[in-house]
């Protein structure tokens, strides 16, 4: 046999590779090539070693120790900074591999099937369908298991559909809706489930007190009472008894199941046989087993509702005390963590069980109804005498299918096997429900969704037994046990079993009709609509059965899923929930779309350069002031170095952190390898998406633009114009002390130097270098997760930078300088904020950035906002501080309004126009005053301006970005004098307002350079309260029409 050989070439001179057939002529005559020959064989088995590549393998996807780490796009592409990457997870996974958990696996016929069954074969099977029959008829009987057949069914499928879309861990029915519909649904119907599921152990554990102490009255023995008591007793001890059994570990409780299958299938014949044999004395005819009869089938066929234990029945009560029967269905999803292969066993062994479990019932009420009369006094001679039903006109029976529960022995081939039967019906369903109830605490626990279940979710042993949740089980299941009256617990089993197959069905209607991509069942016999029908009929029929306990359900539901939606569990697990989210909110925006703009719809939609959002918290502050909840914020970060792509993910996530951390509902884009300039332009051209989009640029001012490199001061200034020419409405904030403090909150930065004692906060205690001690108070308002402080200098200086909006600060923090890490873990990022006030303790003075950085935190003083409305700009710039006074950090201030006259011969009328202006646009105000610009400006102020200007002068009187010619000066004279006498104005009027906002003025193109435009800035703001300078984009946004 020829051997296919290949040959891989490769050519130095162009590194080309080159795969074809062996060539002789090719191999000599080519220079400076080397010719690897190898065989198919060999070829495959080293397809690793000559790519980076990794084939598709199931090891790729895991979502475990075990999964295998595929190379990087960085590490493929070749990406310089993921070039010499190293990754030790492999390691890890192999060291880590042998502590995993193994437990116990079980197949389809063992994990589901027989279980599921087991559960279905409950108390209800040998103690109430006889009194089912009797109360509703053969007819009405036979729908109440087709009604529950229905809905079993169309759970079954919905359930299926879930199970099989992706792998389905421990869990059970909790598992798989928190995955689906998320954490808020599934924890809450998992708390009502796992309920449920005890108290129907408790149920059934009843069922089989009440047989255990009728067979012992037949022989004339008892405990205490031979009723009541006597089964609280037998049902405690029998409860224990079967907890450690559950408890010694799922091969133990596997072998106890099929034991228990094989006494119920063999009772089920038994009944069968007897049915069909007939009565074979008086005794079993005087106690109304007639065998089958025509006469005896018409009269039971129709129904006749009585009161039995003090309750007047109808179809829907009835239905109530029957359902709990069937709703074993869950038996195999409630252990899928301990299932071979759950999304093929538990499709199959499910839908198998409920066909076998819903024919044997309709057998029974069949041959029930057809051999057995309602009412027998149990007297042989009324028998023989053709009486035997006359007790029934006064309630004096004791047999027949209303008035014993033990009409399945009367009529059985063998009473004893009934008995038996009963028995392992009723303990069989007591264990699949004991079992299944502490795997989904232990679930819920491991997830940490509540607290209070966490100390029982610990496992032990080899297979992670949660025995605390045993214990857990057997408390609730005894509570129930000790009531005592199985009638009064099955109709509030029903409502929530009901409810939780309702919340099945929906997240199988909600996944199927938002279809995420990841929404791939291999199952594929459900249909979006029929569980919609199965969500609505288990909603309706829990109503019709009880409308109050159906309203405590869901009461109980919506209660613990507000819990979870409170305490906001970080667990992102792919819900169809979140895809809904998405699809919500991309047709809400695509909707907005065709919506048409309106000046009463307008909101500020604020683009704000922050850097980093750290590095600026009171800008962000404030911006978030004015958005709160009600519009677009947007944080813009420039980053005039290269990052790759794991740090700008890292830090996209930092942000998202910092501004969740603080409340503030905002977006976060970045934009790296790129000058200031050019960056803040490309921000705002391409923030935000459809309508969307910023319309108010928000920046910080430069404080330190007089002495910053030349090139800074000019792409601060062409940002202004870059924002202008996008028609984006501007504003400048200016506070003292500036914004800037990543010097002190950018530990990231500083951490590189080796003379910086870096000092953590953790569980709020600071501990600090040996050289300075700090002590904390808690009469500020600093959040010690999110904010860094700097320790003062010996002398007292804080060290800060000036602000600017360069991301990375020129002057770096002094080398005497100690840092202060006040980033805390990650558990105690989600803890309010800590109010608390820093002291250096060898100097005793307070450190002045904590107030400053929180300053637009806190609730403020009461005082004034003052507004400048000078010019026309479409009213954004009284609109701004209008929303600012609505919040609640600005409710103690009111607005004080000042305006330009434009006729300063009259200022009474200019006065009365403009408060008719403020009163068309329902703005509210406290004082209005209209001020004169024709004065001359002081002489003070003057001789600022001029030591200002001083260094920015040129001699020449060509034009130029950074300098400032005498013809500038000229030709700009008259604005000049409108910016000085505006100061004097400020200093005269609103030196101690709380807030100044003023229309900012506008830097003409090609006509005003950055220094003079800077300088009129610097007049106006410096040595005020925090300040504000707003420019609308000149289109309306107040409007006085309906």
């Amino acid at each position: 046999m020829t051997e296919n050989r290949f040959k891989i070439e490769k050519t130095y001179d162009n590194a080309a590779f080159q795969i074809g057939h062996d060539d002789d002529t090719s191999r000599n005559n080519q220079k400076n090539r080397v010719s690897i020959d190898f065989s198919e064989k060999k070829r495959r088995k080293s397809i690793v070693h000559i790519t980076k590549e990794v084939l598709p393998r199931l090891e790729n996807y895991r979502n475990s120790r075990r999964a295998v780490k595929r190379p990087s796009l960085g590490e493929l592409h070749g990406t310089e900074e993921y070039a010499k990457e190293k990754s030790a997870e492999n390691a890890d996974i192999q060291t880590n591999q042998s502590s995993a958990q193994h437990g116990i696996k079980l197949g389809w016929i063992q994990g589901v099937l027989i279980p599921c069954m087991l559960n279905i074969f409950g108390v209800m099977l040998f103690l109430r369908l006889s009194w089912v029959v009797a109360e509703a008829g053969t007819g009405l009987s036979l729908l109440i298991i087709a009604i529950s057949a229905v809905v079993c069914v169309i759970t079954t499928l919905s359930l299926s559909a879930i199970c099989t879309n992706g792998e389905v861990n421990g869990g059970g029915i909790y598992y798989i809706i928190s995955r689906s519909l998320g954490p808020e649904f599934g924890a809450s119907v998992g708390i009502v489930f796992a309920f449920a599921n005890a108290v129907s152990a408790s149920m059934n554990t009843i069922g089989f007190c009440n047989s255990l102490s009728d067979l012992l009255n037949t022989y004339g023995y008892k405990i205490f009472d031979g009723g009541v008591n006597d089964a609280r007793v037998i049902g405690t001890i029998s409860t224990l008894v079967m907890i450690l059994i559950c408890a010694v570990g799922m091969e133990w409780e596997s072998k106890a199941q099929n034991f228990l299958i094989a006494i119920i299938g063999g009772a089920i014949f038994d009944f069968v046989a007897g049915a069909i044999m007939g009565p074979v004395n008086d005794v079993q005819r005087a106690q109304g087993f007639t065998g089958f009869n025509s006469t005896v089938w018409t009269d039971n066929w129709y129904p006749s509702y009585r009161v039995s234990e003090g309750v007047d029945y109808n179809f829907f009560q009835v239905f109530a005390i029957f359902f709990p029967s069937v709703t074993g269905i869950q038996a195999g999803a409630n252990i899928s963590g301990d299932l071979k292969d759950p999304a093929s066993a538990i499709p199959k062994g499910t839908m198998l069980s409920l066909i076998i479990t819903m024919i044997t019932y309709a057998l029974f009420v069949v041959f029930s109804g057809a051999a057995a009369v309602r009412d027998a006094s149990g007297n042989v001679a009324d028998f023989v005498a053709g009486n035997l039903t006359d007790c029934a006109q006064n309630f004096t029976c004791d047999y027949g299918l209303f008035n014993s529960y033990q009409m399945m022995t009367i009529m059985s081939a063998w009473w004893p096997l009934i008995y038996a039967g009963c028995f392992a019906a009723c303990i069989s369903t007591a264990l699949t429900n004991l079992l299944s109830v502490p795997r989904l605490i232990q679930a819920l626990g491991i997830d940490e969704i509540y607290p209070g279940l966490i100390y029982f979710s610990k496992g032990y042993g080899k297979a992670g037994e949660p025995y605390r949740g045993y214990v857990l089980t057997f408390l609730v299941s005894v509570s129930f046990v000790l009531i005592g009256e199985l009638n009064a617990i099955a109709p509030l089993i029903s409502n929530f079993y009901l409810a939780s197959y309702a919340l099945i069905n929906f997240c199988t209607f909600h996944a199927a009709l938002i279809k995420p991509l990841g929404w791939r069942p291999e199952f594929k016999y459900y249909n979006v609509w029929l569980s919609l029908f199965g969500f609505i009929s288990c909603v309706a029929i829990m109503f019709l059965i009880n409308w109050k306990t159906s309203l405590i359900t869901f009461i109980v539901i919506l209660g613990l899923y507000l819990v979870v939606v409170y305490r906001n569990p970080d667990v992102n697990w792919g819900s169809s929930t979140q895809a809904q989210t998405y699809k919500t909110a991309l047709a809400s925006t695509q909707k907005l779309i065709n919506v048409g703009e309106h000046v009463k719809n307008y909101k500020p939609q604020i683009l704000v350069l922050t850097g980093s959002p750290k590095h600026r918290p009171s800008l962000i502050d404030f911006a978030s002031t004015i958005t709160k909840n009600h519009s677009l914020l947007i944080v813009g970060d420039v980053i005039e170095s290269k990052i790759n792509h794991k740090i700008k993910a890292q830090r996209t996530i930092d942000a998202y952190t910092f501004l969740k951390n603080n409340k503030v509902k905002a977006f976060y884009n970045s934009i790296d390898s790129t000058s200031f300039e050019e960056g803040a332009k490309a921000l705002m051209k391409v923030s935000g998406i459809g309508k969307l989009v910023p319309n108010v640029l928000l920046m910080g001012y430069k404080a330190d633009w007089s002495v910053c490199p030349r090139h800074e001061l000019v792409s601060y200034f062409n940002v202004l114009h870059a924002a202008f020419d996008q028609h984006l409405g501007v504003a400048i904030l200016r506070v003292s002390g500036g914004l800037d403090y990543s010097s002190l909150t950018d530990i990231e930065d500083n951490s590189s130097s080796s003379e910086h004692s870096i000092v953590s906060v953790q569980q709020q205690e600071l501990r600090t270098s040996p050289s300075s001690a700090l002590m904390m108070h808690s009469d500020s308002n600093l959040n010690i997760n999110d904010v860094g402080l700097a320790v003062t200098k010996s002398s007292g200086e804080p060290i800060m930078s000036d602000e600017s909006n360069n991301i990375n600060p020129k002057e770096e923090p002094k080398k005497e300088s100690n840092i202060l890490n006040l980033n805390s873990s990650k558990k105690k990022q989600k803890q309010s904020k800590i109010k608390l006030d820093v002291v250096l303790s060898m100097s005793n003075e307070k450190l002045p950035h904590v107030e400053e950085i929180n300053r637009f935190r806190k609730k403020q003083d009461k005082g004034f906002i003052d507004v400048w409305w000078l010019y026309d700009d479409g009213g954004l710039t009284m609109l701004l501080p209008y929303i600012i006074s609505t919040r609640h950090c600005w409710s103690s201030c009111k607005l004080r309004v000042f305006g330009l006259a434009s006729n300063t011969n009259d200022l009474a009328l200019e006065e009365r126009n403009m408060a008719h202006l403020l009163s068309k646009f329902r703005l509210n105000y406290t004082s209005l005053k209209m001020v004169s610009l024709s004065d001359r400006p002081s002489d003070e102020t003057v001789a600022a301006f001029n030591s200002i200007v001083s260094g920015f002068k040129s001699e020449t009187n060509t034009l130029n970005d950074c300098q400032i010619t005498d013809a500038e000066l000229n030709a700009n004279q008259e604005k000049t004098h409108r910016q000085l006498r505006l100061r004097d104005l400020l200093v005269e009027n609103s030196q101690n307002a709380n807030l100044i906002v003023m229309s900012l003025p506008m830097p003409r193109k090609g006509s005003l350079s950055a220094p003079l435009y800077m300088a009129w800035l610097e007049v106006l703001t410096k040595d005020m309260p925090p300040f504000l300078l707003v420019r609308g984009n000149q289109q309306s946004v107040l409007t006085y029409y309906s």
